[in-house]
């Protein structure tokens, strides 16, 4: 009996702990959150050029094998990048802005 032909996952895991698609800056969350809203692997192509179409088709299988895995990485993104929301407004709040934008725009 032969052996199935193993093709590696064109995702590669960065320092900062994104994983990215075929050795570009795309990464799996925005892989992922497209196709979850409907896009078709072509259209995903289109939207994002720097992914290659046979990638993306790569990457959505693995989520769809690994899809509890996939879900608990989105949501530790999710969770991060929220804590970083609430630093930078502790440090930077949105008012303040907000305050100076529109006093830029009374000038």
């Amino acid at each position: 009996m032969q052996q199935p032909l193993a093709e590696p996952i064109p995702l590669q895991r960065w320092e900062d702990g994104t994983y990215r698609v075929g050795g570009t800056r795309g990464t799996l969350d925005t892989v992922v959150a497209a196709f979850q809203t409907g896009a078709t692997p072509a259209a995903i192509a289109q939207d994002y050029s720097t992914l290659k179409l046979d990638d993306i088709y790569a990457v959505i299988a693995y989520y769809l094998r690994h899809q509890p895995e996939v879900e608990d990485y989105l949501h530790g993104r999710e969770a991060f990048a929220e804590q970083v929301r609430r630093e930078s407004s502790k440090h930077h709040g949105a008012t303040d802005l907000r305050s100076r934008l529109l006093a830029r725009l009374a000038k």
